[in-house]
């Protein structure tokens, strides 16, 4: 029996595209749905039985950091790989159990992990990433205090980013990353909660080297994210062809009007800042960055229902670190005050595939897809704390339950 083999008989299952249910068999073949609507015949494939239940395609968080098992960013970088290893296992499973069959890590993970989670020594998501961020001396990933002399830190460590300045030295990072099999490039293009000398308000790297960047991104068929949360530093990054906006709290028209300019996409992560706000110092945020949050927490909000209205292509994500990847479904309920919950779901498939580059391929429940799939015991349209607050009775991942009695 081919372990990627199933069949859910009696599932409503939702057709993301149309926004409502439809009833019927699912049927997966080698890890990748053949059939969503035939009935398929008996057979000795593994069969479940989703009557009374509803049936999601598997749920993709577009920004995380699997290896950040601290709030304290600078100090990772001090941790033993081997160390950090053992805490992603355990983030990711987590991440799975949550119906997570997918995620996009945003600075830190690197090709070993992927392989591993490949090669089933890693139980945990579907794993696309960018390898170390790209920070310019001084930026968002430059963990030195004032006070600290310069260290490589491009040299193999858990540390999530890397430093460089100029454009010859970014396009050499670049292409290192792309070499090492990253999905996509990750830059900080602006100020950061989490880091000790740059501010919220700040740009960061010229307009040159960001340019370069998504030069060499391009040239490898990947493209380009930018930490950037003003719209001074979403701005420039949109107009120099950055395809992906991390958190973009402070964004102002002119960034909607880029957003569709560019068909470019925003992933906002309103559950780290609340959580950060109420435990980030018990899990290792530094009162100096602690006082940061209060800036982009009371924009938060107001960005995502300017940018809901806008049409601007909305993602999920939730950026947590150390304890508090325990609210990764918070997200949901946060985003549910201003936004329709079946859009938040589609920013959490579809919509999160096209930003992956995998449109038809994860996110939803057609033919050819991978067979990934969550079951929840109430409708989650009609009560978002069935995804908010409860994890799924079942989870699905490329044809194999991974997960069970939520």
């Amino acid at each position: 029996m081919n372990p990627g083999d199933l069949i859910v008989r009696n599932a409503t299952w939702l057709d993301i595209e149309a926004g409502d249910y439809c009833e019927g068999d699912l049927e997966i073949r080698d890890g990748r749905f053949v059939d969503v609507d035939a009935q398929p015949s008996v057979s000795d494939v593994r069969e479940i039985d989703a009557a009374g239940a509803y049936v999601l395609p598997g749920l993709i968080d577009c920004h995380v950091h699997v290896t950040a098992h601290t709030a304290d960013l600078p100090a990772l970088g001090t941790d033993s790989p081997n160390y950090v290893a053992m805490h992603t296992a355990r983030l990711m499973g987590d991440m799975l159990d949550r119906g997570f069959t997918t995620v996009r890590d945003v600075a830190g993970a690197d090709y070993g992990l992927h392989d591993a989670q490949v090669e089933g020594l890693l139980r945990g998501p579907r794993l696309f990433f960018g390898g170390k961020a790209l920070s310019q001396t001084g930026g968002h990933a430059d963990p030195r205090g004032r006070g600290e002399s310069y260290v490589d830190s491009s040299a193999t460590c858990s540390h999530i980013g890397r430093v460089v300045d100029g454009v010859d030295a970014v396009r050499a990072a670049a292409r290192d990353e792309l070499r090492k099999g990253a999905h996509h490039i990750k830059i900080m293009a602006g100020g950061g909660v989490a880091s000790p000398t740059d501010r919220i308000d700040s740009t960061q790297f010229s307009l040159d080297e960001i340019t370069a960047v998504v030069e060499e991104a391009e040239a490898a068929n990947r493209y380009v994210a930018a930490h950037a949360y003003t719209g001074r530093a979403i701005n420039r990054a949109l107009r120099a062809g950055v395809r992906s906006i991390e958190h973009g709290n402070l964004m102002d028209d002119e960034s909607v009007a880029l957003f569709l300019e560019h068909d470019a996409f925003v992933t906002m992560n309103l559950v780290t800042y609340w959580a950060l706000m109420e435990e980030g110092r018990e899990f290792g945020l530094s009162q100096e960055n602690w006082e940061k949050v209060s800036v982009v927490l009371d924009g938060g909000m107001t960005a995502l229902e300017r940018a809901y209205r806008g049409g601007v292509n909305l993602c999920y994500g939730t950026d947590l670190l150390g304890g508090m990847h325990r609210h990764q479904s918070r997200e949901f309920a946060l985003r549910a005050e201003v936004v329709p919950i079946i859009d938040i779901i589609r920013s959490a498939t579809s919509t999160a595939a096209r930003l992956i580059q995998r449109e038809g391929e994860l996110g939803v429940i057609a033919p050819g897809a991978f067979g990934d799939l969550i079951v929840l015991d109430r409708d989650p349209l009609r009560d978002v704390s069935v995804l908010a607050d409860a994890r799924p009775s079942q989870v699905i991942q490329a044809g194999k339950v991974v997960a069970a009695g939520g």
